[in-house]
């Protein structure tokens, strides 16, 4: 995909949803670089959950029974919606780089280029899910972006040629690194700016 633009983006996006096997043989040959990647992917759909957690929390906010509605103040919210946008750059390059590195030990081949991919792309239902914080209510249907744990088992062994049965302790061994980034991101988020990221 040499040049990626919305409608790509959108249909990028679907066919990692519905077709992964399909999707990951036409990711594993594109030409995109970790950069292009990062600015014409990554930059449209970590807006998702930055822009949508700082609707629901500043703009919707929460019911609290017996209190009313309750409203994260709109400049820690903003500055909130900001770190949760720019972590969701530095987790996937964190993710991209693990996968590099472990990919020898599970049978595969390292290739950073192709572990950005692997990364990019197995964050796509996170990042969609992140709607779900418009209504704080539903931030329980977050938990549909652990699709992306299936994306990484289906992914690995085409972008990184690790085999099936080692992709699967391979992806594992990634979730839980990505999971943790994104819990101490959030933490962080929390503790600074007093709202919640993804």
């Amino acid at each position: 995909m040499n040049a990626m633009n919305a409608a790509s983006v959108v249909l990028r996006a679907g066919a990692i949803i519905a077709d992964p096997a399909a999707a990951w043989a036409g990711i594993e040959a594109d030409g995109a670089d970790p950069a292009y990647l990062l600015t014409h992917y990554v930059a449209p759909f970590a807006l998702i959950p930055a822009v949508c957690g700082f609707a629901g929390a500043s703009l919707i906010g929460v019911v609290v029974p017996g209190i009313g509605t309750v409203r994260a103040p709109i400049g820690p919210a903003v500055l909130g919606a900001i770190f949760n946008y720019f972590a969701a750059f530095a987790i996937v390059i964190l993710v991209g780089l693990l996968i590099d590195l472990m990919a020898p030990r599970f049978g595969g081949r390292r290739d950073f280029g192709r572990a950005i991919k692997v990364a990019v792309y197995a964050f796509t239902p996170v990042w969609l899910c992140g709607v779900f914080l418009l209504l704080p209510g539903l931030r329980f249907l977050e938990f549909a972006g652990l699709y992306g744990a299936y994306l990484l088992v289906k992914g690995l062994p085409v972008l990184m040629k690790s085999p099936p049965q080692p992709s699967q302790s391979f992806a594992a061994l990634t979730v839980i690194f990505a999971a943790a980034l994104t819990l101490l991101a959030a933490t962080v988020q929390h503790a600074l700016f007093g709202t919640n990221g993804i």
